[in-house]
């Protein structure tokens, strides 16, 4: 077990923890059973942006090297894997054999731990829901050494409490999911310009059954007429094509740290100009890979670092359907005001599946997700009027990607968190979890 100090996705929260580093399964009971009165906490290749995945002065049990592949039934589509493995491992040994990812996130740089302990979204939620509702087992070891698989039809609410339960339930130490089948690695993919919020608005409602994937690029700054435009992407997996698609790595990399001044409301708003413009002279549908369409920003190697050595905040809300064309309009407005936010701004609908676990983010509704350059008090304060729009519209946001929530906050969004509570091995802690649970 070594010190090392480390630091969130978003660069906001650097810490030292106690990190142990295990090669094999069999030596999980073992290190929880020595963590010498230190809280403790599972991680994987960390791109949680704020301190969900952090301990600070507590231990951290590194997944990573529990990376191999358990089974895999063709005929029912089952892959059991350790929970270190990546997606993008994931995609590499199965994509080629005609299967693919029934949920994925934004980036494959996730394990698969990670993956269930966050119940990720993809572009895919109106259809597929959560990728816990594709989790069939789960193994779970408690600090008691007690190692424990779990199902859905569990009874007493550890299952639920798991999924999505951001590792404080134990150490899942593998995981079972159901894989998709697909024809081809590539993917039938349209893009279509929108003019402003009311535009996307429609267009998301007529393409929830005409895709299987949606999601939109909205421009945080635009005012007026054109407040909310953006560009909407949809897409299916094509019927025919190659299986084989080449390996994507990084085409570029961040070096260091972009000063920060460099990201302000005039370069933004150039930014988002020209991207506006150059994809509404490029819409239309296309054929292309799956990596560029599921993961543009994985081409960018330490993107995270353009936001300078302050880091930045990613607030990411989803507020129901009744109130989200008011609450989203008036969330633009404020960002718009302000003249905060990114180029990196997501705007979709999530749909009516319902997630299985206790602390799940996504329910019914629209959810907006930005990134903020951390300026200190200025940002924050920021921050706090979006929590008042988002609490009034009986919202919540995402823990996953969360550096900052208050207590109060956290607990308006997820009623079911005293449940959750009960389910929380004492030994498992994190900076998150002190945070709103005191």
């Amino acid at each position: 077990m070594v010190a090392d100090d480390i630091r969130s996705w978003g660069g906001t929260v650097k810490a030292q923890h106690f990190v142990s580093r295990p090669s094999w399964r069999e030596q999980l009971p073992e290190l929880l059973a020595r963590k010498e009165g230190r809280s403790v906490l599972g991680i994987g290749l960390r791109r949680s942006y704020g301190d969900s995945g952090l301990n600070p002065d507590g231990s951290l049990i590194d997944m990573t090297a529990l990376d191999r592949v358990i089974s895999f039934d063709p005929v029912t589509r089952l892959l059991r894997a350790e929970a270190g493995i990546a997606f993008d491992s994931i995609l590499e040994l199965f994509v080629q054999r005609g299967y693919f990812l029934p949920v994925t996130p934004g980036t494959r740089f996730v394990t698969l731990g990670g993956a269930v302990a966050n119940d990720v979204h993809g572009k895919n939620h109106h259809s597929a829901g959560t990728i816990g509702r594709w989790v069939r087992r789960i193994g779970l070891i408690r600090s008691d050494g007690t190692e424990i698989e779990l199902t859905p039809d569990d009874q007493t609410g550890l299952f639920a409490a798991t999924i999505g339960g951001l590792g404080l339930t134990g150490l899942i130490s593998w995981a079972e999911i159901e894989l998709l089948p697909i024809d081809s690695a590539m993917m039938e993919a349209e893009t279509i310009p929108f003019a402003n919020l009311d535009a996307f608005f429609a267009v998301a409602a007529e393409s929830d059954d005409a895709a299987d994937y949606t999601v939109a690029w909205v421009d945080c700054l635009a005012r007026g007429d054109r407040l909310g435009r953006g560009l909407f992407s949809r897409a299916r997996h094509a019927p025919l094509g190659a299986r084989l698609t080449k390996r994507a790595k990084p085409k570029l990399s961040m070096p260091f740290a972009m000063p920060g001044f460099m990201l302000n409301a005039t370069s933004i708003g150039l930014f988002n100009g020209l991207y506006f413009y150059r994809g509404r002279r490029a819409a239309g549908p296309a054929i292309t890979p799956y990596q560029p369409y599921f993961y543009p920003l994985d081409a960018i190697g330490h993107w995270n670092r353009m936001y300078g050595s302050r880091g930045m905040y990613q607030y990411q809300s989803v507020v129901p359907p009744a109130t989200a064309r008011d609450a989203t309009r008036e969330m633009l407005e404020t960002i718009s005001k302000a003249g905060e936010g990114s180029f990196l701004a997501v705007l979709k609908t999530f749909g009516g599946v319902p997630s299985p676990g206790l602390l799940s983010f996504p329910q019914a509704g629209t959810t907006l997700a930005l990134d903020f350059p951390n300026k200190g008090q200025l940002t924050l304060d920021l921050l706090n009027r979006l929590d008042d729009i988002v609490r009034e519209a009986g919202g919540r946001l995402y823990p996953a990607k969360d550096g900052r929530i208050s207590a109060s906050m956290f607990r308006a969004g997820y009623p079911a968190w005293e449940t959750f509570a009960n389910h929380v091995d004492p030994a498992f802690s994190s900076a998150f979890w002190r945070r709103v649970s005191q």
